[in-house]
């Protein structure tokens, strides 16, 4: 799967289109999450959408369930 099978895969689950880096990382990540792709298809949806400005957001850390020193 590359980037532009993602976006389409976006517009017919949200019914809206999106250029959101982040957005599309997150549609990713899910899709991974629900067994919809592979950790390979992932991890390369990742690192493209990684070099186009995504960012993977701050895990909270009084809510997270592992621990940072």
């Amino acid at each position: 799967m590359n980037i532009r099978e993602l976006k389409s895969r976006f517009i017919q689950s949200r019914d809206y289109t999106t250029d959101d880096v982040n957005a599309l990382m997150d549609f990713a990540k899910k899709a991974y999450i629900h067994n919809e792709i592979s950790i390979k298809e992932y991890r390369l949806l990742v690192r493209e959408l990684e070099s186009q400005g995504a960012v993977v957001p701050e895990i909270d850390k009084e809510n997270s369930l592992i621990e940072h020193s």
